[in-house]
């Protein structure tokens, strides 16, 4: 899979989708694609990535609380406890 780097617009080759889809994992093994050569693979933060469209990536991903801010006050686990 690949993504792109906010700051530079780089794409980079995830080699890792485990760490990707875990939310509770901030960064990921990457190889960033650029030049001809084929690069040494590196960490990126996942603040720092978005799909190749420019879309950021889903919160469910990225934000381990991503459900208590949808639900205030613990609420989700009231409702589905």
């Amino acid at each position: 899979m690949f993504l792109k780097d906010k700051h530079n617009g780089h794409m980079i080759e995830v080699l890792s989708l485990n760490d990707l889809f875990n939310l509770y994992h901030d960064e990921i093994v990457g190889r960033c694609q650029v030049g001809e050569e084929l690069q040494d693979p590196e960490k990126y933060l996942k603040k720092d990535l978005v799909f190749l469209s420019g879309e950021e990536l889903p919160r469910c991903w990225v934000d381990p609380d991503y459900r208590h801010q949808q639900y205030p006050n613990g609420q989700y686990r009231e409702l589905h406890s």
